[in-house]
Order: structure tokens, then C-alpha cells, then sequence
């Protein structure tokens, strides 16, 4: 929502907005000319607005949605009005269930550093875009991140759609892989509008060879209108990006292997493509990392102490995510003691994903995990699923010695009183647990 306003304010438009809290975002849009109002009031909507937007996650009893509608305003979800963006645009939308965020970041990256001058509207803020998750191009590529959650791809239409990998998330609204599936090959689908439409996808991932290899009822592949490039860890450009690329893990290996398949697809040189993907430093809350610091008040008979630790920021909240971030940092930070706070994100995904986690922190290669309580998202989560599902049954279920649930409350005490200098601590999941690391 957040990159959509800065473009919209990029056109020349007067832009406002409302949001549940005060956050550094507002702040940001604040700064750049954006009048943000914190809490919903119908006063915030005027007859004087053209065009009203809102948040999937914002249910249709809004007070402002009803006002606007009341108005006879034109009122749009931001997956309908980022889908009119991409039918003006040379449009690559990247996604999957993870990797989104990094892989459009380094696309984004890329052709800027190759003078395409793209528009970009990104998941998560780039250093390189000012702290900010937008940037405005003035040429015909427009690079996005496309969620599939409530299906909101189906709103646009790329010319080149990347996809990254792809397993079972959001149940709440798809309730079967089956389902998943289904939506994502109508979506590649879309393709099938250009003459030159192009797949870019992940050779090594089971889910996308079935998309890719589907046939229909006569047995022929429903995809032969338009191009596949496909990209594989076997490759051999794999092991020079592993040892160019300054953000660690296999899974980033694949991020930066998709966006040279782009880069290639758009004929960019391969000097320019390393060269860019080799600079690329990691993005807001994606292996994050900073030193931290803590400072121990003086004891009697003992002067003040000061302990150094390393801080490392993940989004990671799929357990899948979940499991490539941890591996990926007991092997940068092999032979440190490792500390992970996990703040699990949404009921819903606990609930349905609850196996796969449990799976996951048994296996965890880390030395202390400490759960917090589940972060509820604004209008996706059930009272009935809120009943079912806790952090403290997460961890009755582990298990392990290892994992152990820890109110959030306490959290920041916690840490201090089991964290010494030269260890790394963990903040992980896509809440507002990232706030953690300021303590530090």
C-alpha cells in the first residue's frame, strides 16, 4: 500500500491515507508529503477524492470504505488498482511462496544499474531506494511483487511473470495445495495475452515442473504460447553467485539465479548482471544484519560491562522459511553461540502449518529458540483457529530442551539475562517483532 501511495504521489497526485497505528512507515509517507491520518473516521473521506484504495486485509464494513462508496467514489482493492498499473507497463511480477521480496528487489536492482530505469514497487525497503520500498522510473518496465494470497495476482497482467518456488501457504483461503495450484497455472495463464509473454521459472521446484507440464483434456500442454526459461541451482553460474553474493544461503543462490534469467531474457550483460547481483546488500528484514549492544549497569564492587552481539533480522514466517534462514546462519556464523526469537505470524498459518513446525524446530541447528506469542493479522484470522493454537502448544509439542516459549512481554529480559558478548541473535517472523532489535 505504502509503495503504491509513493507512486501515485510520483504522478503528481495530492495523496492521503489512514492507518490502525502510527509506524515508520507513516512517518516516511508523512515526510514525503503524504497527509496520513492514524485510526479509520469517516471524516478522513471527502467528496473531493478521485479514487479510493484500500488494504485486502481492510473487511467491507470499513467506516471509510462505506463512506467512500456512499459518495459514489471510485473505490478499488490495491490488487485492482496495481493490475491497471500493469496493462500500462512492461510488467515482470515476481512470484511464489518464497523469495518474492529479495528476488524483485535484485530484478529491480538489475535493470536499474543496466539504465532501463524501471519503476519498481517491492514487498520491503532497499537502502538503495532511499529506505523505501518504491522507486519511479521514467521508462516502460514496472517490476512488482505479486502475492497470491486471496488470489491477488489474478488482478494482473505481466509480460513476464517470475516464479520462484511454490508449497502449501494460506490455506485459510485456498484450503488445498489442489486449489494453489489451480490458481497459479490461471494466473501463468495470463500469459497468453502477449504475443512474447515469458515464464522465468525455478527448474528444481516439483510444484512448478506441474504447473509448467500441465495438459489438457486432449493431452496436449495447456502452456506453448509463450516462452519457459528455466533456471536450476545445477547450473554452473550457481557456485560464482554463491561465492560473489553478499547475502548468505541457497535460498538466496536461487533468488539471484532468477533474476539472471530476467536479465538475460532482457538481453543485459552478463558484466552488468554479476556485477549488479554482487553489490546487492540485502533488504530490510531479509538477513538483516547489525551489531548490537548491550550495556549492563554497574553492580556493587563491579564496574558497568558492555557486551557486543551480532543481530540478524529475518521476515522468515513459511516453515520452510523458517528452516533455509536458520541453516543459513549456523553456516555464517559456524562455531557462535546462536540465540532465535520466533514470533509465529498469523493463527491461521500456525494452525494449518502446525506439523511442518513442529518438524522444523525439532530439527532447528540452533542453540536456543525461544517462541513468543502469535502475531494476529488484521482480517485474516478466526476466532474459532485463535482457540485452537498457541505458541506454548507449539512448543509442548517439540519438545526440545532447546525451544521454549517465552511471553513477548519478556522477551527483552530474557535475552539480557541469557545472551553474552560474541553471540548472534536471532529476531525472526513477519510481525512487529522486527521492533525487538532496537532494544539493542
Amino acid at each position: 500500500m505504502s509503495a503504491l501511495a509513493q507512486y501515485y504521489l510520483s504522478k503528481g497526485n495530492e495523496v492521503s491515507g489512514s492507518d490502525l497505528v502510527a509506524s515508520e512507515i507513516t512517518d516516511s509517507l508523512k515526510e514525503k508529503g503524504i497527509k496520513i491520518f492514524i485510526g479509520n473516521d469517516v471524516k478522513n473521506i471527502s467528496k473531493g477524492l478521485d479514487l479510493v484504495i484500500y488494504s485486502p486485509a481492510v473487511g467491507q464494513s470499513n467506516q471509510e470504505l462505506l463512506a467512500a462508496k456512499e459518495l459514489k467514489i471510485k473505490c478499488q482493492s490495491y490488487p485492482e488498482a496495481l493490475g491497471e498499473l500493469t496493462k500500462n507497463h512492461f510488467t515482470i511480477a515476481v512470484s511464489g511462496t518464497h523469495g518474492k521480496s529479495t528476488t524483485t528487489s535484485m530484478i529491480g536492482l538489475l535493470l536499474t544499474k543496466a539504465g532501463l530505469d524501471p519503476t519498481v514497487i517491492v514487498g520491503t525497503k532497499l537502502k538503495e531506494f532511499g529506505d523505501t520500498n518504491f522507486r519511479a522510473g521514467k521508462s516502460k518496465y514496472l517490476v512488482i511483487e505479486a502475492d497470491e494470497h486471496f488470489a491477488s495476482f489474478l488482478n494482473y497482467w505481466p509480460k513476464i511473470i517470475v516464479l520462484t518456488s511454490l508449497e502449501v501457504d494460506h490455506l485459510d483461503y485456498y484450503k488445498t495445495l489442489e486449489n494453489l495450484l489451480k490458481t497459479f497455472k490461471e494466473y501463468v495463464g495470463h500469459l497468453s495475452k502477449y504475443k512474447y509473454g515469458i515464464l522465468v521459472a525455478n527448474k528444481d521446484d516439483k510444484n512448478i515442473n506441474e504447473i509448467i507440464n500441465s495438459h489438457g483434456q486432449n493431452g496436449t500442454p495447456i502452456f506453448k504460447v509463450f516462452s519457459i526459461n528455466q533456471f536450476s541451482i545445477k547450473q554452473p553460474e550457481a557456485q560464482k553467485l554463491k561465492e560473489i553474493l553478499q547475502i548468505p544461503g541457497e535460498h538466496n543462490v536461487y533468488n539471484a539465479l532468477a533474476a539472471l534469467t530476467v536479465a538475460r531474457t532482457l538481453r543485459i550483460p552478463e558484466e552488468v548482471s554479476f556485477r549488479s547481483l554482487s553489490e546487492y546488500k540485502g533488504a530490510w528484514r531479509r538477513f538483516e544484519i547489525k551489531e548490537g549492544i548491550i550495556d549492563d549497569p554497574p553492580s556493587p564492587g563491579a564496574s558497568a560491562r558492555r557486551r557486543k552481539i551480532t543481530v540478524v533480522n529475518d521476515y522468515a514466517h513459511h516453515p520452510t522459511e523458517v528452516r533455509v534462514t536458520l541453516k543459513a546462519v549456523r553456516e555464517k556464523y559456524l562455531g557462535k553461540n546462536i540465540l532465535c526469537i520466533y514470533q509465529p505470524h498469523q493463527y491461521q498459518r500456525t494452525f494449518y502449518l502446525f506439523d511442518e513446525f513442529v518438524k522444523v524446530f525439532c530439527e532447528v541447528p540452533i542453540d536456543k529458540v525461544i517462541i513468543t506469542d502469535i502475531y494476529s493479522v488484521a482480517g485474516r484470522e478466526s476466532d474459532e483457529i485463535k482457540n485452537k493454537v498457541n505458541s506454548e502448544k507449539l512448543v509442548k509439542e517439540v519438545n526440545r530442551d532447546n525451544v521454549i516459549y517465552v511471553p513477548l512481554a519478556d522477551v527483552e529480559k530474557f535475552i539480557k539475562e541469557n545472551i553474552n558478548s560474541g553471540d548472534v541473535l536471532v529476531i525472526m517472523g513477519a510481525g512487529d517483532i522486527y521492533n525487538l532489535s532496537d532494544k539493542f
